[in-house]
């Protein structure tokens, strides 16, 4: 499964991202703010190729201009958020020399758009860390909507509680924002 944006391709992980991969999640403003440590090796990003990012709906975030991953963008139909069938929860990351271009937003759009059009979902959830100014954002900016504030989220991966913003949206919202672009 390929999607495209103005700016962006959204394929699958390869093997052969892992450098790219590594590049930007070894950075310690990355891992940490999405819930995971900081990548140590290219060969530590290439097992997370193959074990965590293969997973299904989950893209790289390729630069058109490069044709380089510089991030990802994942839908899961299991996680904690999701409440019934027909959910997902989105998360996404992007390396430190793309915050602020609105490259997120852009992919984020695609992926939602994907979500509602194509895989006939009902609802996607997000969630962010409190201190994220950056990712919460994003999640405004694409019509998510806060539904309640996690005191006490437990990162197994960092081994850490951190307070979160849990968001949704819906297929009928995103129908009505879409109406009115």
């Amino acid at each position: 499964m390929k999607l495209e944006t103005k700016r962006l391709i959204l394929r699958p992980w390869k093997l052969e991202d892992a450098e790219y991969l590594y590049m930007y999640a070894k950075e310690p403003e990355v891992g940490p703010s999405a819930g995971w440590p900081p990548h140590q090796s290219v060969e530590e990003s290439r097992e997370i190729i193959e074990k965590i990012l293969s997973a299904e709906y989950t893209f790289a975030l390729v630069c058109k201009e490069t044709n380089h991953p510089i991030g990802s963008m994942g839908l899961s139909m299991k996680s904690d958020l999701v409440e019934k069938d027909g959910e997902a929860e989105v998360g996404y990351w992007i390396g430190v020399p793309f915050w602020g271009q609105g490259l997120v937003t852009e992919a984020l759009e695609e992926v939602l758009r994907y979500a509602f059009e194509d895989l006939m979902l009902d609802k996607v959830w997000v969630s962010c860390f409190v201190e994220n100014h950056g990712s919460k954002r994003v999640q405004e900016k694409c019509g998510f909507t806060l539904q309640y504030k996690c005191r006490d989220k437990y990162l197994p991966l960092l081994d850490v509680t951190r307070e979160s913003y849990i968001s949704s949206i819906g297929k009928e919202e995103w129908v009505q924002r879409r109406k009115k672009k």
